[in-house]
């Protein structure tokens, strides 16, 4: 996956998500977005920031635990 992120003025941490057709059909591309979503609820960031994620592909065939290690390795990136 791809993470942006940005640093807001005020307000909660935001998510958006940009599941394109490339990834594959509707299903696929909804599964991908309550995947991202389930991350974001876990591992919510402090603070006001944007973040939007470009799910991949490779992310519906891999382990969860590998998926969320990846989560948060990149939004570990903006923290620090």
């Amino acid at each position: 996956m791809t993470m942006i992120t940005r640093d807001r003025e005020a307000g909660r941490a935001r998510l958006g998500i940009a599941a394109t057709r490339k990834m594959g059909e509707a299903v696929e591309r909804n599964r991908a977005k309550r995947l991202v979503r389930e991350l974001f609820r876990h591992h919510k960031p402090a603070g006001s920031i944007d973040v939007v994620v470009v799910p991949r592909r490779e992310m519906l065939d891999a382990p969860y635990a590998r998926v969320e290690a990846e989560f948060r390795n990149l939004l570990s990136r903006h923290r620090g």
